[in-house]
């Protein structure tokens, strides 16, 4: 029961269509999380759903108080190699969580614990990719079976400032590049703009066949050329646009479309997803990371966001602009029949973070030999 007095119900559902008519109250519910990711929205998942989802496999748990959602866990149930329940979102989202309102989350994690405790009777519960000050850190604090929290991939971060700002952090000499390469952009008139609502599907569209050519003839994501993930982005993406949780940059050179920069928001954080850019830009000798940062940071700003997030990965280029490094964490949660799973999972987990320190160590005495 909540301060108000009012008792709190948790339903299971499992049907797909159920899933899309909770549009208006999930997005309710999503406002009402302070620690929501784009990842999070009802956009976005349901979209997920329909492109990637398995039959039978949806598990919708649903945390109401006199009919107001006020907690939502959206998971799958998937068999191999283990017995799970994951959440949805899978690879391709970059952040996982459950959602709480922020005016009922103490009791709120509670029942969610409660509901989830007894799903994970047969099946282990795997949040991959949650981030510092989520949501599901409440229903790990309730959880009284077996559990275990692990450091999983890595995202880096650079405060929502513009790039006069950003270019103090960076060391003189470096800085005074960047700067160079600022004054280039101008030189060479590339100019960018917010891609409007009515014109969102079309410049996805665009961003996802620039990003093919980037890549051609290198290796890259193939799930970025498969039609489900053209289909979700775009299914997505669009209403995402149109309630500002997403927005499209253009960038043009000599009036043609030469990149396009996806982000994604909410509350604080500016991220940015994906972009891809025409090839000819290289001959141009323009620097691509800095025309596209640029742009972000200024984003960033505009949005009132606190941070902008490079999102998952440490590549070396964005290693440039001097970020903060946040480890996203993992989180096991398991009953007394399903604690072996958790074991096995957090033993593998442990010995693939091993093998990548073995690697580095390896490639780094390479390097200074």
């Amino acid at each position: 029961m909540t301060p108000s007095g009012r008792v709190l119900s948790v339903e299971l559902r499992t049907d797909e269509r159920a899933f899309g008519e909770l549009a208006e109250e999930w997005d309710r519910l999503y406002r009402a999380c302070p620690s929501a990711t784009p990842f999070q929205s009802h956009a976005w998942l349901h979209s997920w759903w329909l492109s990637y989802g398995t039959p039978r496999g949806l598990r919708l748990f649903l945390v109401r108080r006199g009919g107001e959602l006020v907690g939502a866990a959206p998971l799958m149930r998937v068999r191999r190699p283990l017995p799970k329940l994951v959440p949805i979102g899978g690879a391709i989202s970059d952040f996982c969580d459950v959602l709480l309102d922020e005016g009922a989350a103490e009791e709120g994690s509670l029942a969610l614990a409660e509901a989830l405790a007894g799903a994970a009777r047969t099946a282990l519960i795997d949040f991959r990719d949650v981030r510092p000050g989520s949501a599901i850190e409440q229903v790990y604090r309730h959880w009284h079976g077996p559990r275990s929290r692990l450091s999983d991939s890595t995202c880096l971060e650079l405060p929502a400032a513009p790039m006069t700002e950003l270019v103090k952090r960076l060391p003189a000499a470096r800085a005074q590049r960047v700067r160079n390469k600022v004054n280039r952009l101008g030189r060479l008139g590339v100019e960018w703009r917010v891609v409007s609502h009515d014109e969102t599907e079309t410049a996805v569209r665009r961003l996802l066949e620039l990003h093919r050519l980037q890549w051609q003839g290198k290796k890259m994501t193939a799930e970025h050329t498969r039609p489900r993930f053209v289909e979700h982005l775009v299914r997505s993406v669009v209403p995402m646009a149109r309630s500002g949780q997403a927005v499209v940059l253009e960038f043009l050179l000599e009036g043609a479309v030469v990149a396009v920069d996806l982000h994604l928001l909410s509350g604080g954080l500016t991220g940015k997803y994906m972009y891809g850019f025409h090839p000819r830009l290289r001959e141009t000798k323009l620097d691509v990371a800095t025309m596209l940062l640029r742009a972000s940071s200024e984003l960033a700003t505009s949005s009132e966001g606190r941070v902008l997030s490079l999102l998952r990965g440490d590549e070396p280029y964005k290693y440039r602009w001097c970020p903060e490094t946040v480890v996203n964490q993992r989180f096991l949660l398991a009953g007394r029949g399903t604690a072996p799973l958790l074991a096995a999972t957090a033993c593998h987990a442990a010995a693939r973070r091993g093998a990548r320190m073995v690697l580095r160590r390896s490639a780094a005495s390479q390097d200074h030999g």
